[in-house]
């Protein structure tokens, strides 16, 4: 690694916290953002409850508050990603935790929400966002008065800070979305396991039993020793036959159980030192550095300028490997040609569940700000300067 990268890594017991503000914000901003929920600040007060989802493609998260922003309850749930288990399937798993929440609150039957804030993976497009608030008042009207759609991105940002800045998410799959502090937004990524999902847990699993079949039809062969990671998928799927495997992704295709052999190869990469596995988290770090440079074009000079830098809240438990990544994922950004004006950045830990965010969006939605302690949400867990 260049000796002209300044890394700084604060320690995790005084983990840098966040909250920024930009220079020159106005107070009085007008216009909505698509994705981003109501910038400006309304005075009307409301009362009653706010919920809020992380919906994920593996599990989801809720959050029950009241108009004071004091968390009531939390309850946990599935998949709430639709295009993996059906709209139908989605809306009741919404709907149970909703209700699971007001029960533990101790809510009257019969309690509507405020309003409802969803943040759900493979809930981008407008199309499918209607269709989901529409299903949700026609199938569960006693659910909530309200009901507010974002993607999966637009929760975590909103969680971090009001300001605006970048969310890279690799979890099961993966997407990279900047928001500007004007509340325009900006996507690279995010397109399904077929078309996309690079970095994510999908990916690695799938790049590395491609590496085992290539080898073995003596296709393209490894650099690497394929042993650790062949043996580990044979043992996550219990199987003795590589064509045992076929059933897994054809005919009984579940993309979080497929991805969850990420985790044995991340165990293989740190406790075994093996280098295939090491190298796919290594170029799991470059591709999603190059979702950063992907949107680089939009970024303001107001988030390039801030006292932390860029600042990339990422979502995921790929990143929780970020030691094996890391190396990767600076190697693209400190190449002055590919990476121009990044010459700060920081990544950011979320400490509380975008569920939080998803809730302010829905609030914000019908001119209720729910009071939001950002610099508690987040922590700086990396730096560095190019």
């Amino acid at each position: 690694m260049s000796t002209n990268v300044k890394i700084i890594e604060p320690d995790s017991k005084s983990a840098e916290q966040i909250g920024f503000d930009l220079p020159g914000e106005s107070e009085s901003r007008q216009g909505d953002c698509c994705c981003f929920g109501l910038w400006k600040p309304t005075e009307m007060t409301s009362t009653g409850y706010y919920g809020g989802v992380e919906g994920g493609a593996t599990h989801s998260k809720m959050v029950l508050m009241n108009e004071k922003g004091d968390i009531l309850a939390w309850t946990d749930g599935p998949s709430t990603n639709q295009w993996l288990i059906g709209q139908e399937e989605c809306l009741k798993r919404v709907n149970n935790m909703v209700e699971e929440a007001k029960t533990k609150a101790g809510l009257v039957s019969g309690t509507k929400l405020a309003s409802l804030g969803l943040s759900m993976s493979g809930a981008d497009q407008k199309e499918a966002q209607d269709q989901l608030i529409s299903g949700m008042k026609s199938k569960y009207p006693q659910c909530s008065q309200n009901v507010y759609i974002a993607s999966d991105t637009a929760g975590a940002i909103a969680t971090a800070t009001e300001k605006g800045g970048i969310v890279l998410i690799a979890g099961t799959g993966s997407n990279c979305m900047l928001i500007t502090p004007s509340g325009e937004s900006y996507r690279c990524g995010g397109w399904g396991h077929l078309l996309g999902d690079e970095g994510s847990a999908y990916w690695i699993t799938q790049k590395a039993i491609k590496i085992v079949f290539d080898h073995e039809d003596n296709l393209k062969v490894s650099p690497y020793d394929i042993m650790f990671v062949k043996e580990a998928m044979m043992k996550y799927f219990k199987i003795s036959e590589r064509d045992e495997l076929l059933h897994y992704f054809y005919s009984k295709f579940e993309k979080s159980f497929i991805a969850g052999l990420c985790k044995e190869l991340a165990q293989g990469a740190k406790d075994k030192q093996d280098k295939l596995c090491l190298d796919l988290f290594r170029q799991a770090g470059e591709i999603l550095a190059e979702h950063i440079l992907g949107v680089e074009p939009k970024i303001t000079e107001e988030l390039l300028n801030t006292p932390s830098g860029l600042q990339v809240v990422t979502v995921g438990s790929v990143w929780k490997s970020w030691d094996i990544m890391k190396d990767g994922f600076v190697k693209v950004l400190q190449d002055r040609k590919r990476n121009p004006r990044i010459s700060k950045i920081s990544l950011l830990d979320l400490k509380e569940s975008a569920a939080v965010g998803a809730a302010s969006l829905g609030a914000r939605s019908i001119k209720h700000n729910l009071p939001i302690n950002y610099s508690q949400n987040a922590a700086v867990y990396f730096k560095a300067e190019f």
